[in-house]
């Protein structure tokens, strides 16, 4: 199980930048037996664990010689530098299953994008599941080398989930699919219902030379 290593942490709203200009990332932990205490985790250290861990991997957080078993609830990011600026920890019980989303992996290459210049398009980025917290996987693995037609697609029900793990989302969600290139630049240029709406409107006000009249409310 990846640790990473916590402080109580008591500078809290606005002076919580100088904490950031130093590495140190603002945090805080809740959940089961935990009483919501506010901590700061060092910014190069989350990193490497968010990095190798994603937000459904258990690890064990060391709030100074108390550890707690957690899962990354969320992380806030800098909407310019997309660097973390503050992390949630749940707290979770190892004998009771919980309820996550963990991103999807595509791997493997599609004869229909290859050999027949298909479109691959992916719907779902990730996949609700339930484990227990020691088997939630890191991400689910997505094979597209079955895609070799044209409208062929990967549907959740065609997911073989890991050991001991269900996979909660719709069976019938399609996850991936390859398209025609012309169907895709047909939806691009797709007149919108508001843009049908409001030439129907611009035509009737041309004949009639006045606006239709509004409904009184």
């Amino acid at each position: 199980m990846l640790e990473i290593k916590a402080e109580s942490r008591k500078i809290t709203g606005k002076k919580v930048k100088s904490l950031r200009e130093k590495g140190v990332i603002p945090a805080v932990i809740y959940g089961y037996k935990t009483e919501t205490e506010s901590l700061s985790i060092s910014g190069s250290d989350f990193l490497k664990v968010w990095a190798e861990a994603g937000e459904s991997t258990l690890l064990e957080l060391d709030i100074q010689g108390k550890k707690k078993n957690v899962l990354i609830s969320d992380v806030q990011t800098d909407p310019v530098k997309d660097n973390p600026v503050h992390v949630d920890f749940l707290a979770v019980r190892m004998d009771e299953k919980i309820t996550t989303n963990v991103p999807v992996e595509f791997t493997g290459e599609s004869l229909a994008v290859k050999n027949l210049g298909g479109v691959l398009v992916k719907v779902l980025h990730e996949l609700e599941v339930e484990a227990l917290p020691i088997n939630l996987p890191g991400e689910i693995i997505v094979d597209i080398s079955s895609l070799s037609e044209i409208d062929s697609r990967i549907t959740v029900a065609d997911i073989i989930p890991p050991k001991d793990v269900e996979i909660k989302t719709n069976p019938e969600d399609v996850i991936v699919l390859v398209t025609e290139q012309e169907k895709e630049e047909e939806q691009a240029t797709a007149p919108s219902i508001e843009d049908i709406e409001i030439a129907g409107k611009k035509e009737n006000e041309e004949e009639t030379g006045e606006e239709p009249a509004k409904k009184e409310e």
